[in-house]
């Protein structure tokens, strides 16, 4: 994460312990970089669930007595609970602070133009690599949810649309991958001369050819017996001697 750049960190918020992610991205946005967090909800806390829900109910009792209306003002979103413990660790009364949290961005779930980008994690943030596997822990969308948040449901069943939506996307893409490299080893033979005449002028590089060959695997157990041995060193003979055509055909 170092250098400046204008596009956005996208983070992934399952599975990251809250205060330790809240950190690095204080330092992110202090730094002038943009952050975005999706999937609060799926956040973690460290301790028990029960620990965690009165400590929160704690929290909740501490108010103005004059006019609790002033403050300070407890949020029950997953979002703005990461938003809080981030403006925490900013100077956020200072005009730095100020236009470093604008940098910052939070969502539960996944909305519509991040659904289709590459999203990232954070390791020195990552639960299952900070805390030990015989602590207890507790998701931040369970104890919004037991504090008053009333999203839920709803974040829930968008996100299972969502994944859906995203299956189905792939499902496409990877479909139309194989009929485009399909069509393009049939074509082989017929435009050689054609893609002699492109790959002369640079037009067809190695890597073009990296990404459009399909080697032919054949998996093998572990430590097969000699007569799998001997069998998959037929069939891999066979293989090398079928035509590019034939190969298609029994892939596909």
């Amino acid at each position: 994460m170092t250098g400046l750049s204008e596009k956005p960190i996208l983070i992934d918020g399952r599975g990251h312990l809250l205060g330790r992610l809240a950190s690095v991205i204080a330092k992110q946005i202090l730094n002038g970089r943009k952050v975005v967090v999706v999937r609060c909800e799926d956040l973690q806390l460290s301790g028990h669930f029960f620990r965690n829900k009165i400590k929160f109910l704690a929290y909740l009792r501490k108010r103005c007595n004059v006019n609790p209306a002033r403050g300070p003002f407890h949020f029950r979103a997953p979002s703005r609970m990461l938003w809080k413990a981030v403006r925490g660790m900013v100077p956020h009364k200072t005009k730095r602070g100020h236009n470093a949290l604008k940098r910052l961005k939070v969502y539960e779930g996944i909305p519509a133009p991040f659904d289709r980008q590459k999203r990232l994690c954070v390791p020195t943030a990552m639960r299952q690599l900070c805390l030990r596997p015989d602590r207890k822990f507790c998701d931040v969308g369970r104890v919004a949810h037991e504090v008053g948040w009333k999203y839920r449901d709803v974040v829930s069943n968008l996100e299972a649309k969502r994944k859906i939506k995203s299956r189905l996307s792939y499902l496409h893409t990877k479909k139309l991958k194989k009929l485009t490299w399909k069509a393009r080893t049939t074509v082989a033979d017929k435009v050689k001369d054609q893609d002699a005449v492109l790959r002369k002028y640079g037009y067809l590089t190695s890597e073009f050819e990296k990404k459009w060959s399909r080697p032919v695997l054949n998996a093998q157990p572990a430590k097969p017996g000699k007569k799998k041995r001997q069998a998959a060193a037929g069939r891999t003979t066979k293989i090398k001697k079928k035509s590019l055509a034939a190969i298609v055909k029994a892939n596909f």
